[in-house]
């Protein structure tokens, strides 16, 4: 998908979106169709682990098309080629065994919680040796000096986990990953067929850690710089006319931040919030317009805005345990997530095809409409 798709917005879709194929899920007779939007986080990803469970568990929701960066893009593939291997069911076990590895190879990791941390339940690595020193080398170093070889152990265990010819042939359900070129600064996003190994690790590849991924000549850094997820991948490529974003990265966070890892953190969460915001900001444009019949709506579409997030209990976390993968904390996430998914689909069931349950107006007036926060 070109980067000027975005300029297009609010367009419909302009062919039919790609049928559901035999090995997919049957879908109820009166279920409603969905687009997931999900967003990037390390360890954190574990979040949206819970949140596709609960909703795989669902049959009333189809899940027509996922758009994913960085974790999300991770989430994204297992979840399809789950699908393709055995319908929800097995998205949820492929989901369970991705994170499973992710916690074991994190075993031998030199990142590890202090024993203050364990002691005092701190999920955090922010008292960690080997967090701290790795942290203050790579404010000084590229990975072009401490990792030549570009030596990548997430990458060795996604191509252990995913079979991407599986994830290719799930045409049951649209896939976008989001990558951000690094010569152009712009968005590029992947569909379906074009997803391989390469596109998964560069929509992953944050700069500081790691050198950039090369795809068809073009250098990719992660995808939340510029599309932490994207959305106008759905107003041109699905039926569904709800988009639902799993929210990881929190948008509000109250007070000034004043130790150094603590404005790094928030800088990092305003930076990856930024396109979300304004694609969000751009839908809220599209559907006053349709309200003042300024637009045609047989030519532009109105999309439905939803939320599944934990605010109270995700800003809790610093960013420093987005890099703790040990197996009690992924199962701690896994159970808000599930929660969110929950609360959300307890509340916002009913209105999916009927209105969007975030005013999006009102966050940009600074107030908070963010629905069925489970804390």
């Amino acid at each position: 998908m070109s980067d000027e798709d975005r300029g297009r917005a609010g367009k419909p879709p302009t062919r039919k979106p790609a049928g559901r194929a035999t090995h997919a899920r049957r879908a109820p007779r009166h279920e409603k169709s969905v687009n997931l939007a999900l967003q990037g986080g390390g360890a954190h990803g574990a979040f949206t682990w819970g949140v596709l469970d609960r909703l795989f568990e669902d049959d009333r929701i189809w899940i027509e098309a996922i758009s994913g960066t960085s974790a999300g893009a991770m989430n994204a593939v297992v979840a399809a080629q789950g699908l393709y291997e055995g319908g929800a069911e097995g998205a949820r076990r492929a989901l369970e065994a991705f994170w499973r590895r992710v916690s074991q190879a994190a075993i031998a990791s030199p990142i590890q919680r202090s024993i203050w941390a364990r002691l005092t339940g701190d999920w955090s690595l922010k008292t960690s040796p080997g967090y701290v020193f790795f942290d203050l080398v790579s404010r000084v170093a590229s990975p072009h000096d401490l990792n030549p070889l570009d030596i990548n152990p997430l990458r060795d265990l996604v191509g252990e986990s995913v079979d991407f010819d599986k994830v290719r042939a799930s045409a049951g359900m649209g896939l976008y990953l989001a990558a951000t070129n690094v010569e152009t600064g712009r968005v590029r996003v992947f569909q379906r067929e074009e997803i391989t190994l390469d596109t998964v690790m560069a929509s992953a590849c944050l700069p500081f850690l790691f050198k950039a991924v090369a795809i068809d000549g073009c250098l990719y850094w992660d995808g939340g710089y510029m599309g932490n997820p994207p959305l106008f991948p759905f107003f041109h490529r699905s039926a569904a006319g709800d988009i639902v974003i799993v929210q990881i990265n929190p948008i509000f966070r109250p007070g000034e931040p004043q130790r150094a890892q603590d404005i790094q953190n928030r800088v990092n969460e305003i930076t990856f919030n930024s396109s979300l915001l304004h694609e969000l900001r751009a839908i809220d444009f599209v559907s006053r317009l349709l309200d003042s019949g300024k637009l045609d709506d047989s030519e532009y579409r109105r999309m439905h805005i939803h939320m599944i997030q934990a605010r109270k209990r995700m800003r809790a976390l610093d960013a420093s345990s987005k890099m703790n993968a040990e197996w009690p904390f992924l199962r701690h996430l896994f159970e808000i997530g599930r929660d969110a998914a929950a609360s959300w689909l307890d509340g916002c069931y009913a209105d999916l095809g009927r209105r969007s349950t975030v005013d999006i107006r009102e966050m940009f007036a600074g107030v908070s409409s963010l629905p069925l926060d489970p804390g």
